[in-house]
């Protein structure tokens, strides 16, 4: 179990450290439930205490099916097991897409949209995998951008959460206050765990480069393409949803292309008039991405020590 968690860990987290791993879940994690109590009792978020109670519910009953059933196909005990502290580790990976549709998905007074889309964050990460090298495999959606987007494609009932609920019935300084902090953490938490700061800034670079060609095709004010950076809903997507370490290169290299390929295929969709361009961006690159690593079947497209710690005992990440 020691060696399957540090294998994971090795191919996500530049330093090799498995701390990180549990740092930037726990991290994430709280960060979610904190700004869901304050959506929902401060800011003004405008979905139903029943949909992030129900979102988390249905990710974790699927997160918990899905590990028993993998558990007892290779004769092991569940992940679950041992006491409290490997319990309440193992709720984390569920956590963080129950919460993260409720919020950024609106579907009114319906219950089952939240509900499908968390279950689908969850199952995505078992039925969409590819080989990454060493014998193991990575899935290659985010999963709650997957479950998201494919709701929000399926269900043409359902919307985004406005963006301005995020502020909402905050005033004065707290405007700016608010996106600062939550710049601030995603900022930290890319810096020290997950060495993902190469692929947010070439996702934002990219971001302004297709605003500003936009721009001087189309003839609009040069600043107008950059209003969507304004909101704290591009923030959440920008360090919290892009930069997702099981669903990235981990090569700052790789890591620029695929900033740069979201941001290219985003305004592609824009100037297209196709609507949740960034869903639809980031799962589209992902998709591409995973269809190569699927056709290539890399054997070496791990970093050395990964393979070294692989090459024993091949693990499912």
């Amino acid at each position: 179990m020691k060696s399957e968690f540090r294998n994971a860990t090795l191919m996500f987290y530049p330093s090799g450290n498995p701390k990180l791993r549990l740092f930037a879940l726990v991290y994430f994690c709280s960060l979610l439930i904190i700004w869901t109590v304050l959506g929902h009792t401060v800011l003004g978020f405008e979905q139903a205490w029943a949909h992030p109670v129900l979102g988390v519910a249905a990710a974790a009953a699927v997160h918990f099916m899905l590990e028993w059933v993998h558990a007892w196909s290779q004769g092991r005990r569940v992940r679950w097991a041992g006491g409290t502290r490997a319990f309440l580790m193992f709720l984390p990976p569920a956590i963080i897409p129950g919460l993260a549709c409720a919020m950024l998905i609106y579907p009114n007074q319906r219950i089952m949209p939240v509900v499908f889309a968390a279950a689908l964050s969850i199952a995505s990460k078992v039925v969409f995998r590819a080989p990454v090298g060493a014998g193991l495999t990575q899935h290659i959606f985010n999963p709650s951008n997957f479950g998201i987007t494919v709701t929000l494609l399926l269900m043409p009932h359902v919307g985004l959460a406005p963006p301005y609920q995020f502020t909402e019935n905050i005033t004065g300084i707290w405007d700016w206050a608010l996106p600062l902090i939550l710049l601030a953490t995603g900022i930290f938490l890319h810096g020290v765990a997950t060495g993902r700061l190469p692929l947010v800034l070439a996702w934002l670079a990219g971001f302004a480069a297709q605003g500003l060609l936009r721009a001087a095709i189309f003839g609009v004010p040069w600043l107008v393409p950059f209003v969507p950076m304004t909101s704290a809903a591009f923030i959440l997507f920008t360090l919290y949803m892009i930069p997702d370490p099981a669903t990235t290169p981990l090569e700052p290299k790789r890591q620029i292309v695929f900033g740069l390929a979201v941001a290219a295929v985003y305004g592609m969709l824009f100037v297209f008039h196709v609507v949740f361009g960034l869903f639809i961006a980031l799962f589209a690159v992902c998709a591409v991405r995973g269809l190569g690593l699927y056709l290539t079947k890399p054997s070496s497209a791990l970093e050395p020590q990964v393979a070294r710690a692989a090459r024993t005992e091949a693990v499912p990440a």
